[in-house]
């Protein structure tokens, strides 16, 4: 290794460390495990992991060891972590300057979202410029049902929401990631084996039941009810609000269900089985506020941000 060179690359680096990758860091190093400090970032394992890379990256040092199931720090990252806390100490006082310059909303926004929609791309990011925009904000994040997720937003009890449309009447939705869907179903089931597979191979395969409080236009539109041959879907007893709960009753064998693609990833589960139809409607992730929000300053510049990441 040559002195131009570190024990990660060369030492001329593209970029400082961002203020973002060093907070993740500092909730690494306050959980000690990259799971916990993901969900406290509202992000997925590794994404999460691929920002603390890029730090390290930045940095030349290695900064977590990873030998072992939990995440340690390695000497240097127990050295260079009171720096990294004074940076972002100093980061947090600069924006409260700003804040205290700008004209703009302060205190609490609440943001309601689909169970792990927040951990989807550019999700992070967008919440990421909205704090960045008006340093006063309080971000809270609504877990949301898709029961009550209409009369909430509609009620106005979330300034804003990240969804999975379709959804009812009065609320506006903008676009952000579209994404494949996949078949869940037992691991046992043989057909487990064989994708990809069309929705005619499944037609003999009931859909985990929804609630009957769940909007029909989202409960049809999950379940791709009708098929395309125009046949009903046939449905098992059960009435789930949530994808969580159907899951038991997939590993059991009783149905299947017809979720976003990055549910292999976020919804992993003995007993589950994730297989690509290859014939399956695509689905998108969607910012959405009720219509007379279109341009109150917070939604305006989460709609920007949206936009920003996009182009």
């Amino acid at each position: 290794m040559t002195r131009a060179e570190g024990p990660l690359g060369p030492a001329v680096r593209p970029g400082d460390p961002s203020a973002h990758q060093l907070r993740l860091f500092l909730l690494l190093a306050d959980e000690l495990h990259f799971g916990r400090a993901a969900q406290r970032a509202f992000m997925t394992q590794p994404a999460f992991s691929q920002q603390i890379r890029s730090l390290e990256r930045r940095l030349g040092v290695e900064l977590a060891d990873r030998t072992t199931r939990t995440a340690g720090l390695t000497a240097e990252g127990c050295a260079l972590l009171p720096e990294i806390r004074q940076v972002v100490e100093a980061a947090d006082q600069l924006r409260l300057a700003a804040g205290r310059q700008a004209c703009g909303p302060s205190g609490r926004v609440v943001i309601g979202s689909f169970e792990a929609v927040t951990a989807l791309p550019p999700i992070p990011a967008i919440l990421e410029e909205l704090l960045a925009t008006y340093p006063g904000i309080e971000l809270e994040v609504l877990r949301m049902s898709f029961v009550d997720c209409a009369d909430i937003l509609l009620e106005g009890a979330v300034d804003a929401a990240f969804v999975f449309p379709p959804l009812p009447a009065g609320i506006q939705t903008q676009a952000l990631t579209g994404m494949k869907r996949v078949a869940c179903m037992a691991a046992g089931d043989p057909l487990a084996a064989e994708g990809p597979l069309t929705l005619q191979q499944l037609s003999d395969h009931p859909h985990i039941g929804w609630s009957p409080k769940i909007p029909k236009c989202w409960r049809d539109f999950w379940a791709t009810d009708p098929r395309p041959d125009g046949k009903p879907v046939q449905y098992t007893a059960h009435q789930v609000t949530e994808f969580e709960p159907a899951l038991t009753a997939v590993a059991l064998g009783d149905g299947i269900q017809l979720p976003p693609e990055p549910a292999r990833l976020l919804y992993q589960r003995p007993g589950v089985a994730y297989v690509d139809v290859t014939d399956l409607p695509p689905c998108s992730t969607a910012l959405a506020w009720r219509r007379q929000d279109r341009d109150r300053p917070v939604v305006a510049a989460l709609r920007k941000a949206a936009s920003h990441q996009l182009t």
